[in-house]
C-alpha cells in the first residue's frame, strides 16, 4: 500500500543579492539588486509504500533534506504535490522545537505533543524516554545548560518514541558518540521491523545498507538513480 506519493514536485528558492549592511547599501546605492532564482529540485516524482526505508543519497546540495523537509511540511513545493498517509516523526533538525529555558522535562512533553502524543501517552513513556537519552537528573535543569550531545539525545529519545507510521531521517546518526549511534541504529531498525516506513538521508555507504531497501539518487535537485542499495551506490561512487 503506498504511504508516501510525491507527484512532479519542484522546489524555488531566491537568493537575495541585497546588501547585508549599511556600507555595503552606500556602495551598491543606485545600482539595484538581482534576485536569483535556485531551484532545489526539478520534477520530482516518487512513490514509497508502507513499510518501505528508502534512502536519499547525493552530493550536498542535491536537494536531499529539502525533499525530506517538504514530505514533513516545513517547507512547501512551488510546483507540484506531496501526499502522506500516515502519522510522521522527523529527526531532521533535532531540537529545533525545544525552549532553552525550559526543563529537559518540559521539552519531553512539549516535543512530544508537537509529534502527536497525548499527555498520557507522555506520562507512560516518560521514563523510558529518559532511560534512552541518558540524560539522568539533568532531565530537570534547562536545556541550555546541556552539552550538544546531551541535547541530541533527548530531543532523538522522544522523537522515536512516538512510534510513527513514517520516519523522516536527516543524516542525525553521524552526531553523538559510537555507544549512542549503536543504540539508535537499533532503534530505528526495531522501528523497520514493526512496519514503520522510513526515509532516510545519509553519507554512509554502510548506514544506507542497513536501514534501507532501495534507494534514490538526486543531483542538483533533479532523480538521477533509483534502485536497490547494491545497484545504485556503486555507480554513486564513481
Amino acid at each position: 500500500m503506498e504511504i508516501i506519493r510525491v507527484e512532479d514536485l519542484s522546489k524555488k528558492f531566491i537568493l537575495s543579492s541585497s546588501p547585508g549592511t549599511l556600507k555595503e547599501w552606500l556602495i551598491s546605492r543606485g545600482k539595484g539588486s538581482a534576485n536569483k532564482e535556485f531551484w532545489a529540485l526539478k520534477n520530482i516524482n516518487l512513490s514509497i509504500n508502507k513499510g518501505q526505508s528508502l534512502g536519499l543519497i547525493g552530493r550536498n546540495g542535491s536537494g536531499k533534506s529539502t525533499l525530506l523537509k517538504i514530505i514533513c511540511k516545513i517547507l512547501y513545493p512551488t510546483t507540484g504535490s506531496v501526499q502522506v498517509n500516515g502519522k510522521v516523526s522527523s529527526l531532521l533538525e533535532l531540537g529545533a522545537g525545544f525552549i532553552p529555558d525550559y526543563t529537559g522535562r518540559d521539552n519531553v512533553y512539549l516535543n512530544g505533543s508537537i509529534l502527536g502524543l497525548s499527555r498520557e501517552e507522555i506520562d507512560k513513556r516518560f521514563d523510558s524516554i529518559v532511560e534512552f537519552s541518558e540524560i539522568g537528573e539533568f532531565i530537570d535543569q534547562p536545556v541550555r545548560n546541556y552539552s550538544s550531545g546531551m541535547y541530541m539525545r533527548l530531543a532523538y529519545s522522544v522523537a522515536v518514541s512516538s512510534n510513527p507510521e513514517v520516519l523522516l531521517i536527516d543524516e542525525i546518526l553521524a552526531v553523538g558518540d559510537s555507544k549512542f549511534k549503536e543504540k539508535g541504529l537499533n532503534r530505528i531498525l526495531e522501528l523497520k521491523e514493526k512496519g514503520t516506513t522510513i526515509v532516510f538521508v545519509s553519507h554512509s555507504d554502510a548506514m544506507i545498507k542497513k536501514v534501507c531497501d532501495r534507494v534514490v539518487w538526486l543531483d542538483k535537485g533533479l532523480i538521477v538513480g533509483e534502485g536497490t542499495p547494491n545497484d545504485v551506490l556503486p555507480q554513486y561512487a564513481q
